[in-house]
């Protein structure tokens, strides 16, 4: 089966972070990360990380964001597009969606507009 030949994927609140934004700090501009990344502060801009996102509790963007996945449990006001995104308790966000996969804990916020699609795999096995 094909569940067994996949790699053991490490799940993204334990991947090293590799960009820190910290509490208390302010970006005023476009953020572009190559891996991992952690914003615990402001983002004023927009946000694009090669790999995922945590958006901690404290943590809010002001601007859209694109990464393969994102945990959120601060605060976005953009549009986000990733294939991965998790709407934590304490997480709030206004704006468009795009995504494959999406989970929501009961708690958390979301207003606007959603558009899910197949990841291609699906897609070519559907076909």
């Amino acid at each position: 089966m094909a569940i067994f030949s996949k790699k053991d994927k490490v799940a993204l609140d334990l991947q090293a972070i590799s960009t820190l934004i910290s509490e208390g700090s302010v970006l005023e501009g476009n953020l572009k990360a190559p891996a991992f990344a952690r914003i615990d502060g402001l983002v004023n801009g927009n946000v694009s990380v090669d790999e995922g996102l945590i958006l901690g509790e404290k943590g809010e963007v002001r601007g859209n964001i694109t990464t393969k996945e994102i945990f959120v449990y601060g605060s976005v006001t953009g549009d986000i597009n990733t294939s991965s995104l998790e709407i934590k308790a304490t997480g709030r966000i206004t704006g468009d969606i795009k995504t494959q996969n999406l989970a929501v804990e009961n708690g958390g916020v979301y207003n606007g507009n959603l558009a899910m699609q197949l990841a291609e795999k699906q897609k070519q096995l559907l076909a």
